[in-house]
């Protein structure tokens, strides 16, 4: 891991360390997907967050991407185009064997129908048979990470990344849902203006430098996978 790598994990080991909350039993975390919707056409890259509701347990009015847990349903969904290979290959790293690709498939269905469901934004191209048909074939791997033991929820949480020129999508039909409110497009290097939860932060600081070092984000690279392990959280490169 190298220094920035370092930096990253020890901010998200003192969050931790800082957060009044109540600790829960051990608990499995849950299979998830979020996808970071990406506006390029400003001089400074622009992503789409909006704000969860007071009463959700986990993470309440905190900005965050739309997303959630992978349904056993996902993995049944069709596409109407498929995940680039290099992504799916991605994806089946470091998991359990159980883990195919089928639920590699899923995480990026779950992805689009939490952006259907929270932004009301819906990635399936017109002229489908069915309204959940999304094309993932532009979905880029960012980063994963897990949330630690003894929160109140715990995800192995994927995060996608897409860019707006690339869908068929009309962004300007993007809205608030009962899930996300106050949807709002923020800069990737500046987002002071909203709370966000750190490891939100450190993902955006994450695609900030992949897209520094190419603009285009290729499919085929490594990406952070940040987990807790011994007392302090790890950033490990898959």
């Amino acid at each position: 891991m190298n220094a920035g790598g370092s930096a990253k994990a020890a901010l998200l080991t003192e969050d931790l360390k800082h957060r009044n909350e109540t600790r829960h039993a051990p608990r499995r975390p849950r299979d998830a997907a979020s996808l970071i919707l990406v506006d390029r056409s400003h001089d400074s890259p622009r992503v789409l967050v909006g704000r969860r509701g007071k009463a959700h347990t986990f993470m309440p009015e905190m900005y965050v991407f739309p997303g959630g847990r992978r349904d056993p349903e996902d993995n049944r969904v069709r596409l109407a185009r498929p995940l680039n290979e290099a992504v799916t290959e991605q994806l089946l790293r470091r998991t359990q064997a159980r883990f195919g690709e089928n639920a590699a498939r899923g995480l990026a269905v779950a992805a689009a129908r939490e952006m259907m469901e929270e932004a009301h934004l819906s990635l399936t191209p017109d002229g489908e048979p069915e309204p959940l048909r999304p094309d993932v074939s532009h979905f880029r791997l960012l980063a994963r990470a897990i949330t630690p033991p003894g929160m109140p929820r715990r995800f192995d949480t994927r995060f996608f990344v897409c860019f707006t020129d690339e869908i068929e999508a009309d962004t300007e039909k993007v809205r608030e849902s009962d899930e996300l409110q106050d949807l709002t497009w923020i800069p990737i290097d500046s987002h002071d203006s909203v709370a966000l939860p750190r490891i939100t932060k450190v993902v955006l600081t994450d695609l900030k430098e992949a897209l520094d070092a190419d603009r285009t984000l290729p499919f085929q690279r490594q990406i952070p996978f940040y987990y807790f392990r011994n007392g302090r959280f790890v950033r490990e490169l898959i």
